[in-house]
C-alpha cells in the first residue's frame, strides 16, 4: 500500500472505530495512562495498528470474530517484535465487558516500560530561582 493511502485508510479507520476501540480510546486518549501518549489506527511499517505508545513501543490491538482462527496475525505480530514493539491483543467483548481488567494488563506493560520521564512543567511551574 502506498504511503498516501495508507494514511487516507488510516484516518477512515479513526473515524469508524469499532464500540470496543471507542471504549478503549477513552481511557488511552490525552495520556491517562502513567502519562504516556497513545496514538489509534497508526501506521507502523507495512501495518496499521489499533493504538500505539511509541515511546514504550507498545502496541494494542483489539481484535473482533474475525481473527479467531487468522494466521496473518500471527506473521504480523512477529514483523511487529522484529520492529522492536511489544504487541498486546485483546478480544473486542473483553473490552467492552472486562474494561478494567484490559486496562490493568495495559497498565503492567507500561509499567515495565520502565520509568516515565513525565511531562515537562507547564508555564509558571517548576523551580523558581
Amino acid at each position: 500500500m502506498r504511503e498516501g493511502a495508507k494514511t487516507s485508510f488510516a484516518r477512515r479507520l479513526r473515524r469508524d472505530m469499532t464500540d470496543a476501540e471507542r471504549r478503549l480510546w477513552h481511557h488511552l486518549r490525552r495520556r491517562q495512562l502513567l502519562g504516556y501518549r497513545f496514538r489509534r489506527q497508526f501506521p507502523i511499517g507495512p501495518y496499521i495498528v489499533d493504538f500505539a505508545c511509541i515511546e514504550t513501543k507498545l502496541i494494542i490491538e483489539v481484535d473482533g470474530g474475525q481473527h479467531f482462527d487468522a494466521t496473518g496475525d500471527v506473521a504480523r505480530t512477529q514483523r511487529l517484535h522484529e520492529l522492536g514493539y511489544r504487541v498486546l491483543r485483546f478480544w473486542n467483548n473483553d473490552v467492552l465487558t472486562r474494561t478494567h481488567q484490559v486496562l490493568a494488563v495495559i497498565y503492567e506493560a507500561l509499567g515495565t516500560a520502565g520509568p516515565h520521564p513525565g511531562l515537562p512543567p507547564q508555564a509558571g511551574e517548576g523551580d523558581k530561582p
